[in-house]
């Protein structure tokens, strides 16, 4: 076995939800926006179609392929984005009926990035104007105590769930947010050590909580922590880590930017920010970005907001195994519990960033992850 690990981010809204029916109409899931997208410029490579079709990956069968065709090729791990709005978790099914009950759930562990953002519509997105908020990422100390049981009883505890050097792994996508709701850095670092201590009651010897980057790199200033890896460590912070590489650089020109230049730019990023923060920096490797499915096809594609971004172009099978091959090299002088590369992503179909195979590719970025990690 490699002594590396490699975890893909999955993104669980390819399924119907009954909050989102509520919103979007029956059996709706983020397949029709897939579905529906078009060429925005000349040679645009729209519509992306799964290879697989247009599965519910609540459906244990579904999700047993999914966990064979990545052990199958390196991965060790799916991050899935998780949510919690109005009380409850949201999106959580493809983990607890798809993955917890598919029959071959022990070739693959699983852990959670706590996408704490608001929920707002992007189905489609305007090019002006507020998004439109479903529901609100804000908690509460009460709200944020509530989700740290729930993900210990309900996770943590699971045989599946990933641990680095035996503590539980838990990402949070927006520390600002959290610091900001709960008042402060003092206060935020209350609340997860408060969330440490009840996983070592659980039996665990600690927990590794990761923080990602651009929700520390957009933290509002604060009166006693100027710079983010200085917040990093007043949080108690693991590690660090990239979910896209579209947070980290300036998309130029538009429609299209080249994945070779953001590559290389991503590698200057990565030896830069190992320099700086005071914990270790988990590699990320984008397979590509394309978010134009979720802008709106009655207006104009035009350089703005989210998604209304540069397209990334020429993010070949080779292209993307060269970008892997720098993250293994960055991770092979690092010590062996920090050798954690991420991928962006294994099924962002709706931001062109995916590893399952479609009717183009087939399995060329599964088989890129292989060559590169598989021992």
């Amino acid at each position: 076995m490699s002594s590396m690990q490699v975890a893909a981010y999955y993104f669980a809204q390819y399924h119907p939800d009954p909050r989102n029916e509520a919103i979007h109409g029956p059996g709706w899931s983020e397949w029709q926006i897939v579905k529906r997208a078009q060429q925005r410029f000349p040679g645009h490579l729209q519509p992306h179609v799964p290879l697989w079709g247009y599965e519910n990956e609540t459906d244990p069968a579904v999700f047993s392929r999914k966990i064979t065709a990545a052990a199958d090729h390196g991965i060790n791990c799916f991050i899935f984005d998780w949510y919690w709005y109005e009380g409850q978790p949201f999106l959580h099914r493809a983990l607890e009926e798809g993955y917890m009950a598919a029959p071959n759930r022990d070739r693959l562990r699983f852990a959670l990035m706590w996408a704490n953002h608001d929920w707002c519509d992007l189905y489609p997105a305007p090019l002006e104007g507020d998004y439109r908020t479903i529901f609100s990422g804000t908690v509460t100390r009460a709200i944020f105590d509530d989700i740290c049981d729930y993900v210990i009883q309900h996770y943590f505890t699971h045989p599946g769930y990933w641990t680095i050097d035996g503590c539980p792994y838990f990402s949070i996508y927006e520390l600002f947010r959290l610091i900001d709701n709960l008042g402060g850095i003092a206060a935020t670092r209350r609340a997860l050590d408060s969330f440490r201590g009840k996983t070592r009651a659980a039996g665990f010897p600690d927990l590794h909580l990761n923080g990602v980057l651009w929700g520390l790199l957009t933290a509002p200033e604060d009166r006693t922590m100027s710079t983010a890896p200085g917040i990093a460590k007043a949080l108690g912070l693991q590690s660090v880590t990239t979910y896209s590489w579209c947070h980290h650089m300036d998309l130029t020109p538009f429609p299209t930017v080249e994945y070779a230049q953001v590559s290389q730019e991503m590698r200057e990023f990565w030896a830069k920010t190992a320099a700086e923060y005071p914990v270790p920096y988990h590699p990320a490797v984008s397979m590509g970005w394309d978010a134009s499915p979720r802008t709106d096809p009655a207006l104009p594609f035009v350089s703005g907001r989210y998604p209304y971004f540069p397209v990334m172009v020429g993010n070949t099978p080779e292209a993307f195994e060269a970008a892997l091959r720098h993250a293994r090299e960055f991770l092979a002088v690092r010590p062996e519990p920090e050798r954690v590369a991420v991928i962006n992503a294994w099924n962002e179909w709706t931001e062109s960033s995916y590893l399952e195979p479609d009717t183009v590719h087939g399995m060329a970025y599964l088989e890129a992850v292989l060559k590169v990690f598989g021992e």
